[in-house]
C-alpha cells in the first residue's frame, strides 16, 4: 500500500511540474514565435514529454507490478538505457526544477506590483516570456555541463581545527575524511580509483569514513573493500556503518551488513558497530566513537550516552553516518572536539538560487554540507563521493575533506 501512495505522489508532483513547464514553454511560442509552424511546435513539446516521462513510466508500472505479484522486473542495466531513459529524464527534470524554481521570482514580482503589471500588460509580459526563455536556454546548457564536471570531479576540502594545549603529538595530525563512497555501476572501478588517489596523495594519518560504502546491490561489495583496503595511512582506515550497508539484500539487512563488514575486514578495513576505538600516538590518545544510527537501526539514548561518555581521550571524535540534531547534542554533551558525519552528499541536486542553498536534502537536515560550530566543538558535514537515487550530482562536487589538528 506504502509504495503505491508513493507513486501516486510522484505521479501528481511529477505531473504538476510539467504542466507548469510546458505551459509556459507553448507561451514561448505564441508570444515570440508567432509563425512557426503548429505541428513542428507541439512535435518539439512531445518529445519533450517523452524524454522525461518513458523512465518514470517504466519504473510505475514495475512498482504496481511488484506491489501486485510480489516480484519486481529489474531495469536495463547498460549504457544505452542509461543514455536513451535515465540520463534525459533527469537532465530534463533538474531542467524543468531549476527553471520554475528562478521563475517563481518573476511569477511572485508579478503579483506583488499587479498593479504596474497590468498597466504595462503588454511590455511586461514579452519581457517575462523572454526571461523564461533565456533561463530555459541557458540551463539546458550549463546542466549537462555542470553534471559531467561534478562526475569527474573531486576537490579536497582543506580544515584547521584549532585547539588550546593540543599535545603536542597531535599538532599537525591530519584525518582524511570522506563519506558515502556508493560504489555502484556508477561509482566504478575508474573513480574509485580516482578518489583513492586523492586521499593517498594527501598522506593522511587516520582515514574516517561516514558509512554508506556502497548503493543498493551485493555486485560492488568487493569494489568497496578492494579500493578502500587501498588507502595508505598510518593508524589505517575505518568506517561507520551507514544506512546503505544494510540495503545489499533488501530484505535481509543482517546478511548486508555481515558481507559489507566482512568484505572491508579482508582489506584491513574496520567497521566498528557503536564501538570506540583509542589510537595511540606517542603518549597521547585519539578516541573515535563509532555511532551506527541508521534507517534500519536506531540507537536508545541510553545506549548513545553510555558509549559516547565512554571516551576519555585527550582528544575525542564523534563518528556517525546521519547529521541528526541529537546526535550533536549528545556528542556536545560529552565535550567531543568533533563531530563528524556525511549521509547527505551535499545535497547531491542543488538548484542555482539566491541565498540559499536549495535542495531536497533539506526537507531532512539543515545540515547539507560544511562546518558548524557549537561552542567549542567542530561538526563537519562531508559532501561525499558517491550518488544514490538519481545516477548524477548536480551543483554537488564530491569532496574529501582533509582536517589537520593545530595547537594555539
Amino acid at each position: 500500500m506504502w509504495i503505491i501512495l508513493r507513486v501516486l505522489i510522484g505521479v501528481v508532483v511529477l505531473t504538476l511540474l510539467e504542466y507548469y513547464f510546458t505551459r509556459k514553454l507553448n507561451r514561448v511560442f505564441k508570444t515570440l514565435f508567432p509563425d512557426y509552424p503548429r505541428k513542428k511546435k507541439y512535435i518539439i513539446i512531445y518529445l519533450f514529454l517523452v524524454l522525461l516521462n518513458l523512465y518514470p513510466v517504466i519504473l510505475i508500472f514495475n512498482a504496481i507490478y511488484a506491489a501486485i505479484t510480489k516480484q519486481s522486473v529489474a531495469f536495463p542495466q547498460n549504457i544505452f538505457a542509461d543514455y536513451l531513459l535515465l540520463y534525459p529524464f533527469w537532465v530534463l527534470i533538474i531542467l524543468i526544477l531549476q527553471v520554475s524554481a528562478l521563475f517563481f521570482f518573476v511569477d511572485l514580482l508579478k503579483l506583488i506590483f499587479y498593479p504596474l503589471y497590468k498597466k504595462h500588460k503588454h511590455t511586461l509580459y514579452r519581457v517575462q516570456v523572454k526571461i523564461f526563455l533565456a533561463l530555459t536556454v541557458f540551463f539546458a546548457i550549463y546542466i549537462p555541463a555542470r553534471i559531467i564536471y561534478d562526475y569527474n570531479t573531486v576537490e579536497v576540502r582543506n580544515v584547521e581545527y584549532q585547539k588550546n594545549n593540543l599535545p603536542k603529538e597531535l599538532d599537525g595530525f591530519k584525518i582524511a575524511f570522506i563519506s558515502d563512497v556508493q560504489a555502484d555501476r556508477y561509482t566504478d572501478e575508474k573513480r574509485l580509483k580516482r578518489y583513492v588517489d586523492k586521499i593517498n596523495d594527501s598522506k593522511p594519518d587516520l582515514v574516517l569514513v561516514a558509512g554508506d560504502v556502497i548503493t543498493s546491490t551485493p555486485d560492488y561489495i568487493e569494489n568497496a573493500g578492494k579500493y578502500l583496503g587501498m588507502i595508505k595511512s598510518k593508524y589505517g582506515t575505518y568506517s561507520c556503518v551507514g544506512d546503505h550497508d544494510n540495503w545489499a539484500y533488501r530484505q535481509d539487512y543482517e546478511r548486508s551488513l555481515r558481507e559489507v563488514s566482512g568484505a572491508l575486514n579482508h582489506y584491513n578495513v574496520e567497521m566498528p558497530d557503536n564501538e570506540l576505538r583509542y589510537f595511540e600516538i606517542d603518549s597521547s590518545r585519539i578516541g573515535v566513537t563509532f555511532i551506527t544510527n541508521t534507517y534500519v537501526s536506531e540507537i536508545s539514548e541510553t545506549t548513545l550516552q553510555n558509549i559516547a561518555s565512554s571516551n576519555k581521550a585527550e582528544f575525542k571524535i564523534f563518528l556517525t553516518h546521519q547529521p541528526q540534531d541529537f546526535l550533536i547534542n549528545s556528542a556536545v554533551k560529552n565535550n567531543y572536539n568533533l563531530f563528524l558525519a556525511g549521509h547527505t552528499h551535499g545535497g547531491q541536486i542543488t538548484l542555482v538560487f539566491p541565498f540559499v542553498q536549495l535542495t531536497p536534502t533539506l526537507i531532512e537536515t539543515r545540515y547539507i554540507k560544511g562546518d558548524f560550530y557549537f561552542n567549542d566543538m567542530l561538526a563537519i558535514v562531508c559532501g561525499g563521493l558517491g550518488m544514490s537515487l538519481a545516477p548524477v550530482r548536480y551543483n554537488s562536487t564530491p569532496e574529501i575533506v582533509l582536517i589537520t589538528l593545530k595547537n594555539i
